[in-house]
């Protein structure tokens, strides 16, 4: 039993990451047609249906894609409130893993300061008090 148990480990760590791993479209070529809710007074949400076909240069088919709604970055499908989505036109930009890792980049750019020097810094403060109140005690 508990060789089985460290085969399908060994296997799961080999086979694992190949299975999570989406493929990546280049060169997409994408068609759509839109659609959104327009009878605002009777619902309670907006809607977008924006329907797409998309084909890659290198055959890609198992892709993750990700929304970008006027600087909003969401999952493809999505709805919101009426008063958050007035009516107008949305720029809407689609992304596949890399495309969507990509943004995310360029949007967050890390803390200011690295907590791994807040930490030391702080560390070293601490120990800066303790060993200066020894010594005046020491002294006194």
């Amino acid at each position: 039993m508990i060789v089985a148990g460290k085969t399908i480990f060994a296997f799961m760590l080999v086979i694992a990451p190949f299975m999570v791993l989406a493929d990546v479209c280049t060169s997409p070529s994408v068609k759509s047609s839109t659609y959104t809710t327009s009878e605002a007074s009777s619902s309670t949400n907006t809607v977008f249906i924006v329907q797409f076909s998309l084909s890659c240069k290198n055959g890609a088919k198992d892709l993750t894609l990700y929304a970008d709604i006027n600087g909003k970055t969401v999952p493809v499908s999505f709805s919101d409130e009426n008063k958050n989505l007035p009516s107008g036109s949305y720029d809407v930009k689609f992304y596949d893993e890399d495309g969507f890792s990509n943004l995310r980049k360029g949007v967050w750019k890390g803390p200011l300061v690295p907590s791994e020097l807040v930490a030391t810094a702080t560390a070293v403060l601490v120990w800066f008090l303790a060993y200066s109140a020894r010594n005046s005690l020491q002294s006194s």
